[in-house]
């Protein structure tokens, strides 16, 4: 059986993902973290150290020959000049790097596809946020430069927004709590903004079918399922999946942000990105949003307070 190296992989995504390589039993999944949120996971071997570490991984990582690395937790550019540094001796054929479909900058031709242009430097608009998606850009260029001189190839997996079973993220769980709390909602008048959502289970597909893909090797993908997203069709799959009618007020926009209320999605600018490029590596259809929100709420706990 091949081996495969995942960094993070012990929650939401990486998890997900884990799940999907022991389901389908293709390969030995060796989960390097530290060990903060630990796997636990019949059949995935975890190695505890931090990524930064370098003679920890060099000790830690077994010499095997490895089919790829999956990569869920590299945010600045030094992430990975590490862990390529340390792997380059055991020459993984492929480095698959999970970056983020934020790396784009604003534009108004939509979808978004892989080729459009990406951010020049930090979003200072976006608050505590403004580094992430450029420090992800760079590190997907970082990765490009490190693994062409080691003769790696490498593949980037840019999601859109992700929901799914283990979102840690305030998204499909801050409507989640208060349909179980029997709140009001409160989201944005009119027709608002558009954007791109995608399971994380679907995400996980990508990932796999990635693996050793010759058609995946150097390139980018987004992950985006078709269907269009907004609040409004929020609200009405919300009501579908919960058998409740909701508690919803439309208030304009410019009282959202007045009153501070953390709605998870844009307000008025949309975020729409094209998926299509991952169907012509592999076999592969999104997973309708109805359908998926439906399995992620039956995963919700129901014991909120």
């Amino acid at each position: 059986m091949k081996n495969l190296l995942i960094i993070g992989g012990s929650y939401f995504l990486g998890r997900v993902f884990v799940e999907e390589v022991l389901e389908r039993g293709e390969y030995a999944p060796y989960v390097l973290n530290r060990g903060n949120i630990p796997l636990r996971k019949e059949g995935a071997r975890e190695i505890v150290c931090d990524r930064h570490d370098e003679a920890g991984l060099r000790r830690l990582v077994p010499d095997l020959e490895w089919e790829a690395v999956v990569d869920f937790c590299a945010y600045v550019p030094g992430d990975v000049a590490v862990t390529v540094s340390v792997l380059a001796e055991r020459k993984p054929a492929q480095y698959i790097y999970v970056s983020t479909a934020s790396v784009y900058e604003k534009t108004l031709t939509i979808p978004v596809t892989e080729d459009a242009v990406k951010l020049s430097g930090p979003q200072p608009e976006l608050g505590a946020f403004a580094d992430y998606a450029y420090n992800k850009w760079m590190t997907e260029v970082e990765l490009e430069r490190r693994c062409g001189e080691v003769s790696i190839a490498f593949t980037n997996i840019r999601p859109a927004f992700i929901y799914g079973k283990y979102n840690y993220a305030p998204r499909e769980r801050w409507f989640f709590d208060k349909i179980l709390r029997n709140e009001t909602i409160f989201l944005p008048e009119g027709y608002g903004a558009l954007f791109s959502m995608v399971s994380v289970w679907d995400t996980a597909r990508i990932i796999h079918g990635c693996i050793g893909n010759k058609k995946a090797m150097n390139d980018s993908f987004n992950g985006s399922a078709e269907e269009l997203i907004s609040y409004g069709r929020l609200a009405e799959v919300l009501e579908e999946v919960s058998g409740k009618k909701l508690e919803i007020e439309y208030i304009p926009v410019h009282e959202i942000i007045e009153r501070r209320i953390p709605l998870p999605f844009p307000l008025d600018e949309h975020l729409v990105y094209s998926g299509e490029k991952v169907k012509t590596v592999m076999d592969f259809a999104y997973t309708a949003f109805l359908d998926g929100m439906s399995l992620t709420y039956r995963y919700y706990p129901k014991d909120v307070k």
